[in-house]
């Protein structure tokens, strides 16, 4: 196994590529969950209903547990 040691003392450097001296080509393969797909989707009522209840069920919930917490725990009977 080298060590850092032995790749210092070695004497060789690094050779850098030049800056634009190799381009990425894009990928031949369907979009994935975090890329943006290169087909438009036309937002409909079931997605802006979707969207509506995954932010708002939470927040009715978080604050219906709390109601339900002092209740039990004895706060609603001061």
């Amino acid at each position: 196994m080298t060590t850092a040691n032995e790749i210092i003392e070695s004497g060789t450097s690094a050779r850098l590529r030049p800056a634009g001296g190799f381009m990425l080509r894009p990928a031949q393969q369907p979009a994935g969950p975090f890329e943006i797909p290169t087909q438009t989707h036309k937002p409909t009522l079931g997605d802006a209903l979707v969207t509506v209840l995954l932010v708002i069920y939470p927040a009715f919930a978080a604050v219906a547990a709390i109601i339900a917490g002092l209740f039990l725990a004895g706060a609603g009977s001061v």
